[in-house]
């Protein structure tokens, strides 16, 4: 087995990245195996190497040690080569895919990420493109492009940057006209919309919850379709965007479940596939059951394991 470390230098507040790789480099030397450390150099260059890894055909763990972005072009280049499972990192501003599984802390934890388990979890296909956590169309695809106008800011955390954004973005149009059609015609939602998400877990933005109930391994994607409200109820639907509740509001949202979904909006809208942004009229969103194996910390590898394998049995 080897182990490799895409490190992007630049994530986040640069400040992890150092005492992590300090962290690799000391548990390799004390305990001996096949390890490379790796700087990316540009954007597009963790998925060019984390490819060029996988079609070695050696039996691989790959980390990709950044943010969302780093671990989107990573996922991306290693798609559908089995010999490789990939690892999360979190040295980025927000890394919310894996704070659905327990603190991001235990995730920087070098020992237990190399002794750790792979759990098999669900994707989001988007064109030729796959996201791990979530994707959505319109006023948040746009929210997330501007979050990199504040995740330089000092002492700005990822999810204070979301909130920045956020407001920055209130001073644009808001609104956009959508038609979901989900699962091939099976529902339809048509309506002028703040936004549309499709999910593989539940958190994004520093911590909001624009799907709640998402689960990575469940065999399908979660949806939630925002009405358009005015810019004096932003500040309160922010609070039940914050805590989930938004759901439970049948007037603002439309929540539920879908194998494949197809968004269609009045003119070309950002669209935010884990936080990297495209613009585009037409979307399209599919479910790619159990089409990663991804490494889990041995501190809550066991207990994930079977939580994920649950729902392998019920399927």
């Amino acid at each position: 087995m080897k182990y490799a470390f895409i490190v992007n230098p630049i994530a986040g507040k640069k400040t992890k990245q150092s005492d992590f790789v300090d962290a690799v480099e000391k548990y390799f030397a004390e305990n001996g195996g096949e390890y490379e450390i790796y700087f990316t150099t540009g954007r597009l260059d963790a998925m060019r190497y984390a490819k060029e890894l996988a079609q070695s055909g050696e039996n691989l763990r790959i980390y990709a040690c950044g943010g969302e972005g780093t671990a989107f072009e990573v996922l991306n280049g290693i798609i559908g080569y089995k010999n490789v499972s990939m690892g999360v990192v979190p040295c980025g501003s927000a890394n919310d895919f894996i704070s659905y599984f327990s603190d991001k802390s235990l995730f920087l934890d070098v020992p237990a990420q190399v002794d750790g388990e792979e759990i098999e979890i669900d994707l989001i296909k988007v064109g030729d493109k796959y996201a791990m956590n979530s994707c959505s169309v319109g006023m948040d695809a746009m929210v997330a492009a501007n979050m990199s106008k504040f995740k330089s800011w000092p002492f700005v955390s990822g999810k204070m940057a979301y909130i920045l954004a956020l407001v920055y973005t209130l001073f644009s149009k808001l609104g956009v006209k959508l038609t979901v059609c989900l699962d091939d015609g099976k529902k339809i939602i048509e309506k002028k919309a703040l936004f549309a998400v499709i999910a593989n877990a539940p958190f994004y933005g520093g911590g909001f919850y624009p799907t709640p109930d998402a689960k990575p391994f469940d065999g399908e994607l979660d949806f939630s379709v925002i009405s358009v409200v005015s810019r004096f109820k932003i500040l309160s639907l922010l609070d039940e965007y914050r805590a989930g509740t938004h759901i439970k509001l049948p007037k603002l949202c439309e929540y539920g479940l879908c194998n494949k979904a197809v968004i269609t909006a009045d003119r070309q809208v950002p669209v935010n596939m884990d936080g990297e942004i495209v613009f585009a009229q037409k979307s399209e969103f599919e479910i790619c059951k159990s089409a990663l194996k991804l490494i889990l910390p041995k501190t809550i590898s066991d207990v994930w394991k079977k939580r994920a394998d649950s729902y392998k049995t019920l399927a």
